[in-house]
């Protein structure tokens, strides 16, 4: 009796250190050395540098760190302009095992099931999985599930069934959750569904209302400091001719590193007159060369020098001299530059 009890002591304390290991790995955060590194690698990343980005992303990726592991599919992935590729698939796969939706919706858009044959155990397809996985945490009221839930319907707009898809109703379907995230307060959310309405999403009796729907949601997101909602406040506020709130927007999208507020600041330095977002901004062109220099410093891409090149006679010789030395401030600006990607890419 007694060697048996203390069999299932062991057996117990065996499966409590397990399960102690488990509730560790999920909840202990990545070492710091670790952690500065997936930053590196994301702040690559946001600003279009995928291939460079994959080099630090690995280490979290490696280390168990589920958004690097989907970050690493989207880098792998955007190098092959034909879609998904081996490599992409195995590092969505290992993020898809710890209940990633959008990596399990890339699998379904990548043919994981067909051309891979890497399919899910326990469900007929990724999207499948993806929707088994998320709804009960969207129901539970998990605004980021609800987030997902809106982007597993939509996906079901690419099926070649769209009698299918309109018949069972999937575009409501679709529309309610990504409505019941932005109203739980989801500033993604908000922002996604300002920007549809925008865009032409719902009926409105005149345009002047369909902005102001939008306004409500983009506000909403841009108040808690969201700066994808920042930007497009500021681009919704100059369709409605609100030219000082429009720039306001767009230089606190600047000041958190949105690339197109950025930019947009920079242009207004150097040439108030060729927008009215500008009229309140004193013509710098200094600051304004000083602004793109650093931009193409950072992003070293055809559309950054494309902007150096269309205003290099705008500006004299040395003008653009001490706009290079001004740079070094715009460089070293926290947080980094970024072009806000979105998190399901295509």
């Amino acid at each position: 009796m007694k060697i048996k009890w203390i069999f299932k002591y062991m057996l117990y304390n065996k499966i409590v250190l397990v399960t102690l290991m488990i509730l560790s790995f999920n909840t202990w955060a990545l070492p710091a050395d670790v952690q500065a590194t997936k930053d590196e690698g994301m702040r690559l990343y946001n600003i279009g540098h995928s291939t460079d980005a994959m080099h630090y992303l690995r280490q979290a990726a490696e280390a168990g760190d589920v958004e690097a592991m989907y970050y690493m599919g989207e880098s792998e992935r955007r190098q092959n302009m034909l879609g998904m590729t081996t490599e992409a698939m195995e590092w969505y796969l290992k993020a898809a095992e710890q209940g990633d939706p959008y990596s399990m919706l890339h699998l379904f858009r990548g043919g994981a099931c067909i051309a891979g044959d890497r399919c899910p155990e326990d469900n007929e397809g990724w999207r499948e999985a993806a929707l088994d996985a998320t709804l009960p945490k969207a129901e539970d009221g998990d605004p980021e599930a609800m987030l997902a839930m809106y982007h597993i319907y939509s996906s079901f707009h690419s099926s070649r069934l769209t009698w299918f898809y309109h018949v069972l109703g999937i575009p409501n379907r679709a529309s309610k959750w990504l409505k019941s995230a932005a109203e739980a307060g989801l500033p993604e959310a908000q922002t996604l569904l300002g920007n549809q309405i925008m865009e032409g999403r719902g009926w409105y009796f005149t345009n002047n209302r369909r902005l102001a729907a939008a306004e409500r949601w983009l506000r909403q997101a841009a108040e808690q400091d969201y700066v994808p909602a920042m930007n497009s406040l500021g681009g919704l506020m100059r369709k409605r001719e609100a030219y000082p709130e429009a720039m306001g927007w767009y230089i606190a999208a600047s000041e958190q590193g949105h690339l197109n507020g950025r930019m947009r600041l920079a242009s207004c330095y150097i040439d108030p007159s060729e927008d009215p977002t500008c009229e309140n901004i004193i013509q710098d062109r200094i600051k304004g060369w000083a602004i793109y220099y650093a931009i193409n410093q950072e992003l070293d891409s055809t559309a950054s020098r494309r902007s150096l090149n269309l205003r290099h006679d705008l500006l004299t010789k040395n003008e653009r001299l001490e706009g290079e030395e001004l740079a070094e401030e715009w460089l070293s600006k926290k947080p980094p530059l970024s072009k806000f990607p979105p998190r399901l890419g295509y």
